[in-house]
């Protein structure tokens, strides 16, 4: 993974957090607030057991999303994470973006096998670096 390849990734518009919740102590909630507040994305939240995040129509899975997104911000366990990869591969998206905690080596593996471009970061550290803030 480069600088190069972050900042790639970054400059595509339109994402899925897949894990994203309304737990406030939680990464899910945390990165789809913040992605969603920098105004720069369109951002969609995937999590099966949800309907609504933060206000905005919550989506059962990646085939489930109006659009296609760009890139896929993953924040679920490993077990799950394999899973996501495969539907990522099945509907087309080229980007996964795997948080801390979800960048397991067999989740990774799996994505590149399925001809993904993986990021392996924290979405909001690199925004941040980029000077990107949310909207507060």
């Amino acid at each position: 993974m480069t600088d190069n390849n972050i900042d790639k990734t970054l400059a595509l518009k339109t994402w899925a957090v897949v894990g994203a919740n309304n737990n406030e102590d939680k990464f899910g909630c945390k990165i789809f607030k913040f992605v969603d507040a920098t105004g720069k994305y369109a951002v969609y939240p995937v999590n099966p057991g949800l309907t609504e995040v933060q206000g905005q129509k919550c989506y059962p899975a990646i085939g489930d999303l109006p659009e296609k997104p760009d890139v896929v911000d993953v924040v679920v366990p490993p077990r799950v994470g394999e899973q996501i990869m495969r539907d990522c591969a099945a509907a087309g998206v080229k980007y996964v973006w795997l948080q801390p905690g979800a960048d397991a080596p067999e989740v990774a593996k799996l994505a590149e096998e399925l001809g993904l471009t993986v990021i392996k970061a924290c979405v909001m550290a690199e925004l941040r670096k980029r000077g990107t803030t949310g909207r507060q």
